[in-house]
């Protein structure tokens, strides 16, 4: 393996242990509530390390799925850990896909519609890559109370550096109660349905928390590694009262709760 191709792996490997094992547990759900069915042709707009894809595959093991990021290092990382055919990852902006009209059946957005920066735009292209009668689906974490990981971490950030508070992911645009619904309905797409998704997940330790957090990975991470080791240092002690109190270190699980939006591309 050459030595950029280690770098890609390793940005890959760090969004796995950061966010991606979130993304897993929640991608089984959102392919649930999209209502995939075998043997459909879908599309993963942002497709990260590649979970959602993962996820579609195991569901519908006859369906063909097409992920794309901008990351070079994220579709290196997928292309390496999916063993299907039928399963594919390419470098893409979700805000001009090169794919033909009406090519797919579903396409998707998991946790990523947050941060494309014309939003509209990236909808207007799911919809327009969908055949009529399809659906265009999507999911973002409620940063703001709904994702305990993340609200623990800014909470702490906040409470010891208060001028952080404009850095704090609750922030996050889309992330709240009918954001997604409304954006859906804006872009022309029908049937538009919202819904909480939530998971559970577990910890065997604080450093099994706290680790990928000093990969640099995610905004949380680039702030971590910004910091003076003094101020690392006071931050993490922060986060193991808040994890574990006054306990021994030890296995610990967080919620998070993601809003899910899908809507049916009108014409059939």
């Amino acid at each position: 393996m050459t030595e950029a191709e280690q770098k890609m792996f390793t940005a890959g490997s760090g969004y796995e242990a950061y966010m991606g094992r979130w993304s897993r547990l929640l991608a089984v759900r959102f392919v649930d509530f999209a209502g995939i069915r075998n043997g459909q042709r879908v599309l993963d707009v942002g497709t990260g390390t590649g979970a959602l894809a993962t996820a579609v595959h195991n569901a519908a093991p006859a369906s063909e799925v097409v992920g794309i990021d901008p990351s070079q290092g994220f579709i290196a990382f997928a292309a390496k850990s999916s063993d299907s055919a039928l399963v594919s990852f390419e470098v893409g902006d979700a805000q001009q896909l090169r794919f033909e009209d009406a090519s797919f059946d579903h396409a998707m957005a998991l946790l990523v519609m947050n941060f494309i920066p014309d939003h509209d735009k990236a909808v207007a292209e799911m919809r327009r890559v969908t055949r009529a009668g399809g659906s265009v689906s999507a999911c973002v974490w409620d940063y703001n109370e709904g994702m305990q990981s993340l609200r623990y971490f800014w909470d702490e950030v906040v409470a010891q550096e208060p001028h952080a508070a404009g850095k704090d992911e609750r922030n996050m645009k889309l992330s709240r109660q009918g954001q997604l619904g409304a954006l859906w309905k804006k872009a022309g797409l029908t049937d538009v349905e919202e819904q909480p998704l939530a998971i559970e997940q577990r910890f065997k330790s604080f450093e099994d928390y706290w680790g990928p957090f000093r990969t640099g990975v995610g905004p949380g991470g680039a702030y971590v590694v910004s910091l003076p080791e003094e101020q690392r240092r006071e931050l993490e002690a922060r986060m193991r009262t808040r994890l574990l109190g006054t306990r021994a270190d030890g296995p610990f699980a967080l919620n998070a709760r993601a809003w899910c939006v899908r809507g049916r591309v009108p014409g059939k």
